[in-house]
């Protein structure tokens, strides 16, 4: 049955939540079990889980007392699979399938908790039950990420029941500039990287003539790491879908687009889902509950191009054109898709949107800093404890992020550096750890926002060896439309290249970094604009490690590999022949129990078999 009016929508609203509110406190008699159902999860057997669960439940008659549902992703990704039983609310981690038959007998049936699949404390090793009681948990507010965790990213009724299209209510209720003032006095900036005030691009939509215009989702996420916006398509593709609406018809668009890279089909298929699931509802199309407003969702799927991330090379993709950007003025919100005022979102600032209209300026604007309103989804990753998806509050130190939520170092390690906007961003150090996170900030600091990855390196990386990297990948990744970034990226990887093989002088040092300053000053878009930011950002903090490659001709962090050498200690050695027996090149020589072994380094091609064989500490890199 379609929903046709306010009072309807209310009402099946009340009835998702009672569902969702029995199921949370096991009114309804009885137990239900949620699986993780993000990539990550699903890639360590979560769906074959799932499988065995509902086989075991079914072949032991439980069907009437006992369900089995997909949720989003729960974050703690270096922890997952995870399964989750309401209503006690028992939270299991790194489930096998050859678990699933335990859970079942001894807790689903027996009562009593699988104490050996709780998370343990590191610090105070006690082993934890709840989910809100993990310390990765505990300082973490769920906007954009709300759902994720707790509801089937493919039932409609869940995601009512969790408050889905009470914000689009509430907007459809309003005057449109009212709407627009409301995302504006919450203070919401772009979650995509620029950090521009997401109600100031929709006012200079709004300001155009009435005709034909767009809301277009950028969920083309492409930096190294990142996964926040495809956990959130995963996780709750309604609130984005809704936060579009809102959008729409704030701006006077009938129709919406999402740019989703085809990398991610999971994220994918589950947008149908919930687009052919609210068109059934009739909560997209014509006269959407029973007002003026019609709204129609479309999905384009992008091939992986980096630069599409970039607005105006993401609408030429979609009219079918190479993915290059434009020149801008004139800007998207007056001329963008097939020419017609377009306003283009990321992911996660539409999923903030529907949490505004519903819950109100004020609870979103209570979170933040001044200028940096709300929360900031962020993917850890990298040298940390705990990888995974953090949603904070802006205004959150890098120390609360690096070791209250992410654990640590692993291994005992000395942190080095956090990587923050991906191949845009720059490197923030232990100077930077008590920087409170927002984006004027961490601009300040010669690093970004960016789209929220955050990558954590220890004492073992060479930064020098991560600017490669990162200006390997913008180089792969410039469109060539212009040349400062199709030519300067090529340049300042080959610099780097000489600098990482010790061929380079202190001339080329000289070169890398007045390149860097044209490509940053002369590029067309964004992404041959911030290319540089990796180098500079490494040779501010990093400078020696640099020197250390040209004039010492070695690498401090022993990453390097035409810098590197491996030689065997002789007192150290036990003249076992593990090395040479492993050594693919026949390059270690030595007499069993006689002669300490020798590495021809002429012969050697420094696979590291040899440390990795021997067991006494004998192999070193120098």
């Amino acid at each position: 049955m379609k929903i046709k009016n306010f009072t309807q929508l209310n009402s099946k609203i009340e009835k998702c939540s009672k569902c969702m509110d029995s199921k949370f406190t096991g009114s309804d008699g009885r137990r239900h079990i949620v699986l993780c159902g993000g990539t990550g999860c699903l890639s360590s057997n979560s769906a074959e889980i799932k499988a065995e669960f509902e086989r075991l439940i079914s072949e032991k008659n439980l069907g009437d007392k006992v369900t089995v549902n997909q949720v989003g992703c729960f974050g703690f990704c270096s922890q997952g699979p995870f399964v989750k039983i309401y209503p006690e609310d028992t939270l299991y981690r790194m489930v096998s399938i050859e678990d699933v038959a335990e859970i079942v007998e001894k807790d689903i049936e027996g009562g009593e908790i699988v104490e050996r699949l709780l998370y343990v404390d590191p610090v105070t090793e006690k082993k934890i039950s709840k989910q809100d009681e993990i310390t990765f948990y505990k300082k973490q507010v769920r906007i954009a990420l709300h759902g994720c965790g707790s509801i089937n990213p493919e039932n409609i009724d869940e995601a009512l029941g969790a408050g889905a299209f009470k914000g689009l209510e509430n907007a459809l209720k309003k005057d449109r500039a009212d709407v627009i003032k409301d995302i504006l006095d919450s203070g919401l900036r772009g979650r995509g990287g620029g950090g521009f005030p997401t109600g100031r691009k929709w006012q200079f939509a709004y300001a155009q003539p009435d005709g034909e215009k767009y809301v277009v989702c950028n969920g083309d996420e492409g930096d190294p790491g990142a996964f926040m916006d495809r956990s959130i398509l995963e996780g709750n593709p309604l609130a984005v879908i809704e936060g579009m609406m809102i959008a729409g018809y704030a701006i006077g668009a009938q129709n919406g687009y999402f740019y989703v890279r085809a990398e991610y089909p999971i994220a994918v298929n589950r947008l149908k889902i919930a687009i052919k699931q609210a068109e059934e509802l009739g909560l997209i199309g014509d006269n959407i509950l029973g007002t003026d407003f019609s709204f129609r969702v479309h999905i384009r799927l992008g091939a992986g191009a980096f630069v599409c991330g970039e607005e105006t090379a993401l609408l030429n993709s979609i009219e079918g054109q190479r993915g290059m950007p434009r020149p801008r003025p004139p800007f998207p919100a007056v001329k963008g898709l097939w020419q017609c005022p377009t306003i283009v979102n990321n992911v996660e600032t539409l999923a903030c949107v529907p949490y505004i209209l519903r819950e109100g300026v004020e609870a979103f604007a209570k979170h933040g800093t001044e200028k940096s309103k709300g929360t900031k989804v962020f993917a850890l990753g990298g040298k940390i404890n705990n990888v995974g998806l953090v949603e904070v509050p802006m205004g959150t130190t890098l120390r609360e992020l690096i070791y209250d939520i992410g654990g640590g170092i692993p291994h005992g390690k000395k942190f080095k550096a956090i990587q923050t906007g991906g191949p845009s961003g720059g490197c923030l150090t232990e100077a930077d750890l008590d920087a409170e996170i927002d984006f004027d900030n961490l601009v300040a600091k010669g690093s970004m926002m960016g789209s929220g990855g955050a990558i954590v390196m220890d004492e073992d990386n060479c930064m020098v060896d991560v600017a490669k990297f990162y200006m390997e990948f913008i180089y792969d990744e410039s469109c060539g439309k212009c040349s400062p970034c199709r030519i300067g990226t090529k340049r300042m990887l080959e610099l780097l290249t000489k600098i990482v093989e010790g061929k380079a002088t202190m001339d080329d040092l000289d070169a890398l970094e007045k390149l860097a300053a044209n490509v940053r000053s002369n590029s067309l878009c964004a992404l041959g604009q911030t290319a540089p930011n990796p180098i500079l950002s490494t040779l501010t903090h990093f400078r020696d490690e640099y020197i250390a490659h040209i004039v010492d001709k070695r690498c401090p962090a022993h990453v390097c590999k035409k810098l590197m050498v491996y030689a065997i200690d002789p007192d150290k050695c036990k003249k076992c022949s593990l090395c040479s027996r492993k050594c693919p090149v026949d390059a270690i020589h030595g007499v069993v129990g006689k002669e300490p072994y020798v590495i021809d380094t002429e012969k050697c091609i420094k696979c590291g078999m040899c440390i990795a064989s021997c067991k006494f500490g004998a192999v070193e890199k120098k």
